[in-house]
């Protein structure tokens, strides 16, 4: 699936949910930063007709340790259980999404590619666009049909370590986007972690500048222009806090041409954790 196409709006896959001939499984991704529990009740509250419910921290991320960040990546083959058991393989036609402007929907998105999934969308302005639009909804959950998914990652996909991240610091070839919040970034403030600041070198570009004033995702073109003054020809590593919101920026930068991103999904919370990393304020 070419990654232009990852984006779909509500009348797009309304219009496909009703061709008998297509086979799509929704995933519902809602989640709550600080509240666990928040997006599962939204879920069991009401969503799409026929949507499975997948949770940021119990099935989009692993345990958190000493190392790797607040939301280390899941287990492969914990998550391609998982997925197995709600019908899903290599072959599956898969549409995420939530009700925060993208962030946990592109953490599904980039995860499902990782492990082999190739035909995986977003649905664009997620559950609040889908009922605005006047489509249905519902509390039924439906029955699954397990399938065997055999995971097969895709190392071209883009995966950074810590290890990696501080053999290129100095790299000029190797361009770091921090995703977070300017203040957080800047070193100014930090609700979340127990150090402020930023990688050494890194640029700034927060996350949610990849959408419109209305939450809606913005077009390639719009993205070429956002990510101008990086050279496309420069392998780009992007992180967050916790290797979540970092995956709107590499939806973006992929889509707008650069061939070469990837994402350090330890993060800020990852790199911190090793007391000798150097941190940089107000850059």
């Amino acid at each position: 699936m070419n990654i232009m196409n990852t984006i779909i709006s509500p009348r797009e896959l309304h219009t496909a949910l009703q061709q008998p001939q297509q086979s799509i499984i929704l995933l519902d991704c809602r989640f709550t930063l600080g509240k666990p529990e928040a997006g599962s009740d939204a879920y069991q509250n009401e969503h799409l007709p026929d949507a499975h419910y997948l949770d940021l921290e119990k099935d989009l991320s692993s345990v958190a340790t000493s190392h790797g960040g607040r939301h280390p990546l899941p287990d492969v083959q914990k998550l391609a259980q998982k997925l197995g058991s709600l019908g899903i393989n290599a072959d599956s036609r898969v549409v995420v999404y939530d009700e925060q402007n993208g962030m946990m929907a592109s953490r599904a998105w980039w995860l499902l590619r990782y492990i082999g999934i190739e035909y995986v969308q977003i649905l664009n302005g997620g559950f609040t666009n889908w009922k605005q639009s006047g489509y249905e909804t519902t509390k039924s959950v439906p029955a699954a049909s397990p399938q065997t998914f055999v995971p097969f990652v895709q190392q071209d996909w883009g995966l950074a370590g810590v290890e990696y991240v501080k053999e290129n610091l100095h790299n000029p070839n190797v361009v770091l986007v921090d995703s977070r919040e300017k203040k957080r970034y800047l070193g100014l403030e930090e609700p979340i972690d127990f150090v402020a600041g930023h990688i050494p070198g890194a640029i700034h570009s927060f996350w949610q500048d990849v959408l419109t004033s209305e939450g809606l995702w913005k077009t390639d073109k719009e993205w070429k222009e956002m990510f101008s003054a990086i050279d496309s020809h420069a392998e780009v590593i992007v992180y967050c806090g916790s290797g979540v919101s970092a995956c709107p920026n590499v939806l973006a930068l992929k889509s707008a041409g650069f061939p070469n991103v990837k994402l350090y999904a330890g993060s800020w919370s990852d790199w911190i954790s090793y007391r000798d990393n150097p941190i940089e304020k107000n850059r």
